[in-house]
């Protein structure tokens, strides 16, 4: 029998750079000491004791610790949180299947900074380090109602401070709405194909990929591809080949003195201002200011 959590958490600290990176569930990261400048889809900021960063599935962040930073990491699948959603609101919803439009419709921003204070986080450590201790052990049939119960706890603290949109559904717009099926993805795609796709563009990052050349190569639809990938990695296939170009461009920028504009070809976008464009949309921040700002921030980060 697989051993499938889906929730699992670790304590670490943080001395160099990281990232950007992304992961295929929700994050969510309770900062517990030190302080790090985060990149991600809200820009350049900075993070400390009393901060909870939250992260959608397949959203780059990185980090740039000052000095050192330690943090608790919670991985959560999104399946299972959106099964939270759904009894959350299961008067309003009325249908388990409209639970994933509507968490996408209300959780609009998948990258936020929630600012807890140093005392309310310092109320969630018992209940983090206990739930690093039962990841560990890794005993998820035997520890699943402790883990949910301390996971309980600990959104109960956090979910006044995410920030949600007003939505407005109605009986006849849920009606009309495609949702998908409850499954299980254990923190990866759920169709060989979509891992295929996937495979392709990381493959071959630099070619000028269209859906129609991904689908011939998995001998689908374009619908079909675009469907199928969607609802494993949470994205359309060319915005994560975008998300893919960004991850390695960012990779390059810390780790060669290249230009710009040669990076930027390398992983396949020939249009250096559309390039910059993309990557400050994702990381929050320049290609240039990017480079600047981790030349600084090195020397600190491994003393």
């Amino acid at each position: 029998m697989a051993r499938f959590s889906p929730l699992l958490a670790r304590t670490t600290t943080i001395k160099t750079p990281v990232g950007p990176l992304t992961y295929d569930c929700v994050k969510v990261i309770v900062v517990r000491d030190g302080s790090a400048i985060l990149f991600s889809e809200f820009g350049q900021q900075p993070v400390k004791i009393g901060d909870v960063v939250l992260l959608g599935a397949n959203t780059l962040c990185g980090s740039e610790p000052e000095r050192r930073i330690t943090v608790t990491t919670i991985y959560a699948d999104t399946d299972y949180l959106v099964d939270q959603v759904f009894w959350q609101y299961v008067g309003y919803l009325g249908d388990r299947l409209d639970a994933q439009d509507f968490a996408a419709a209300v959780y609009t921003e998948p990258a936020q900074i929630l600012r807890l204070g140093e005392d309310r986080v310092r109320t969630l450590m018992p209940w983090l380090d206990e739930l690093v201790a039962l990841s560990i052990e890794h005993e998820p049939v035997a520890n699943f109602y402790r883990m949910q119960a301390l996971w309980f706890s600990i959104a109960h603290v956090i979910a006044p401070f995410i920030k949600t949109s007003q939505v407005r559904t109605s009986p006849t717009q849920r009606a009309t709405t495609c949702p998908t099926s409850p499954r299980i993805r254990r923190f990866g795609p759920l169709r060989a194909e979509a891992h295929h796709v996937a495979d392709l563009l990381r493959s071959e990052l630099d070619r000028r990929w269209s859906v129609t050349e991904l689908a011939d190569e998995v001998h689908l639809s374009k619908s079909q591809v675009g469907r199928l990938f969607v609802e494993a990695f949470g994205k359309s296939p060319i915005a994560y080949l975008t998300m893919l170009r960004t991850e390695r461009m960012a990779a390059l920028l810390r780790t060669t003195d290249a230009p710009i504009t040669v990076i930027a070809e390398e992983v396949g976008w020939g249009d250096p201002d559309f390039a910059a464009r993309q990557f400050r949309r994702s990381v929050g921040v320049s290609p240039s200011g990017y480079r600047a700002l981790n030349r600084v921030q090195a020397p600190q980060a491994t003393g």
